[in-house]
C-alpha cells in the first residue's frame, strides 16, 4: 500500500512539473518581441482578438469574437469544473470497501444538459450566419470603385475598369498599390491565370480565394484611411512568400488627383502600332544575325557563334540551302523528312543560348525554307 502511495505522489510530482514547464514555455513565447516581417504586412502581434480593423464589414464580422470567446469561455469553466469537482470529491478513498449507490439516467438533467447547449449554438447561428453574413457578402449595386484584382505567379496586377488608365503591376516584397477611396463602397474582381491564390488584407478582415476560370468578387467600405499591406494567402509555388501588394486608403479628393494623374500619364504614352495583317512579314528587330545551312553542310550551321549586344533586340534569319527545300504547296517531297525544320527550329533556338546573356527566343518556320528567330527585348 506505501507503494502504491508513493508512486501516486510521484506520478502527480511528475505531471505538476511537465504542466508548469509548458505553461512557462506558452507564457515565454507570447510575451516575447516579434519582428515585422515586411513593412506592408500585419504589424501587429497575434493575440486572441482581432487586431486593427478598418473595413466596415470586417468590423461587423469581428464583433462576433468577443461575445463567442466569453461563451466559450463559460462552457469550458463549466464543464472542466464539474469533471474536476466530481474528479476530486467522489474518488475512492483508502477506506471504502463498497461501491457508492449506483444512478442510471436523470431525465431532468439530461433535458436540461441538451436545451442549453441547443439554445446556445441557434443563437450564435441566427446572429452570424443570418444577421452579420449577408452584410459581409454583399455585393454593392453602385460601387464607387471596381478593381479587377489577377494573380498569377508570382504577382498582382490590378486594373480599374473604365478608368483609362495602365494596370498597376509589380513583382517582389514591395508589389503594386492599389488606391482607393475611404467611406465609399469598393468592389474587387478576383481573377487567376495559372494556379489557385488568394486576396488577403489583414486590416480588411477578409480573405478570397482567386480561381483560375472564375471571378471571384467581394464588396468593401473602408473607414479609415491609410496603408494597407496585403499578401497572397494560398500557398501557389516557390516565390509565394514574396507575392505582397498594398491597399492605401486615401480621401475622395486625394483619390481624384491620383487618378487625374495616371490617365495623364496613361495618355502621355504613344500608343503601340496596330499589328501587321496577317500574312505579311515583319521586318527585323534590332541587329540582323543571319545564320545558314548549306547543301555541302546540311546537318550544320555555317557559324558556331552568334555574337550581340545584351539588353537589345535581335533578330535571328535562318536561310536553309542544304538542297531539301519544300516544293510550293507544301506538299513534301519523295525521301524528305518531315521532321528536318524541327530539328533545325530546335538547333537554331540552340545556338541562341550561346549569345551573352542569352536571350529568349521564338522559332518559328518562315516559308517552309526560312527559320525566323526574334528575340524579345529586355535584359537579355
Amino acid at each position: 500500500m506505501r507503494a502504491i502511495q508513493a508512486a501516486r505522489r510521484y506520478s502527480w510530482r511528475s505531471g505538476s512539473v511537465v504542466v508548469l514547464a509548458l505553461l512557462a514555455l506558452i507564457l515565454a513565447a507570447c510575451s516575447g518581441a516579434r519582428t515585422n516581417d515586411h513593412p506592408t504586412s500585419d504589424a501587429s502581434l497575434p493575440g486572441l482578438m482581432p487586431g486593427q480593423v478598418v473595413t466596415t464589414q470586417g468590423t461587423e464580422s469581428a464583433s462576433l469574437y468577443l461575445p463567442i470567446f466569453i461563451i466559450a469561455v463559460i462552457v469550458f469553466i463549466l464543464v472542466e469544473g464539474l469533471v474536476l469537482l466530481v474528479t476530486l470529491k467522489f474518488r475512492r478513498k483508502s477506506t471504502d470497501d463498497a461501491l457508492p449507490p449506483q444512478t442510471h439516467g436523470n431525465n431532468l438533467l439530461e433535458v436540461v444538459w441538451t436545451a442549453i447547449p441547443f439554445v446556445v449554438v441557434l443563437g450564435m447561428f441566427v446572429w452570424s450566419a443570418l444577421l452579420v453574413l449577408p452584410n459581409i457578402t454583399a455585393i454593392a449595386k453602385n460601387p464607387a470603385v471596381t478593381v479587377d484584382a489577377t494573380a498569377f505567379q508570382w504577382q498582382w496586377k490590378f486594373e480599374y475598369a473604365d478608368a483609362g488608365i495602365k494596370p498597376l503591376q509589380g513583382a517582389g516584397k514591395n508589389g503594386p498599390e492599389m488606391v482607393l477611396p475611404v467611406d465609399e463602397p469598393i468592389t474587387i474582381r478576383l481573377h487567376a491565370t495559372d494556379v489557385i491564390h488568394a486576396f488577403y488584407v489583414p486590416a480588411f478582415f477578409y480573405k478570397k480565394d482567386a480561381v483560375p476560370g472564375r471571378t471571384n468578387e467581394f464588396s468593401i467600405t473602408i473607414d479609415e484611411p491609410g496603408t494597407y499591406g496585403g499578401q497572397c494567402a494560398e500557398f501557389c509555388g516557390l516565390a509565394h512568400s514574396d507575392m505582397y501588394f498594398t491597399v492605401r486608403a486615401v480621401e475622395r479628393a486625394e483619390y481624384d488627383q491620383w487618378l487625374a494623374e495616371k490617365v495623364a500619364e496613361a495618355n502621355a504614352t504613344p500608343t503601340p502600332e496596330p499589328p501587321k495583317p496577317s500574312g505579311q512579314p515583319e521586318p527585323p528587330a534590332g541587329e540582323l544575325l543571319k545564320l545558314h545551312t548549306t547543301a555541302e553542310a546540311p546537318l550544320a550551321f555555317d557559324q558556331e557563334t552568334l555574337t550581340a549586344k545584351a539588353g537589345t533586340k535581335v533578330s535571328l534569319e535562318y536561310t536553309n540551302d542544304s538542297g531539301d527545300r519544300r516544293p510550293s504547296g507544301g506538299a513534301a517531297r519523295p525521301g524528305r523528312r518531315p521532321e528536318a525544320d524541327v530539328r533545325r527550329a530546335h538547333r537554331a533556338r540552340q545556338l541562341l543560348l550561346r549569345l551573352p546573356d542569352p536571350p529568349a527566343a521564338d522559332v518559328r518556320n518562315v516559308r517552309g525554307d526560312r527559320v525566323k528567330a526574334r528575340v524579345n527585348g529586355g535584359s537579355r
